[in-house]
């Protein structure tokens, strides 16, 4: 699959998130265990980027790295890690 029909495709899925996604009205507490698995989580896709660029599937490491720091920029924008790009 080209990287322009990879794209196409996830952007359509997003879209349909983002159409689709409920907020919930409840404030949720998050304890150190799970912010910690979303670290590990963005540490599998780091690793799956430094593995498919490894292969050269460029395309699938872009988006295994961009995966990644979205996690990281998500718990950053909720307060709950400090870092700097």
């Amino acid at each position: 699959m080209a990287v322009r029909e990879i794209a196409a495709k996830y952007i359509r899925k997003t879209e349909r998130v983002l159409e689709e996604l409920e907020v919930t009205q409840k404030s949720v507490l998050l304890d150190s265990e799970k912010i910690n698995e979303v670290i590990d989580e963005a540490k599998r896709y780091l690793e799956d980027a430094k593995y498919y660029l490894d292969k050269r599937e460029n395309e699938t490491s872009l988006a295994s790295v961009a995966y990644s720091e979205g996690l990281l920029d998500a718990l950053r924008m909720l307060g709950l890690v400090k870092f700097d790009w």
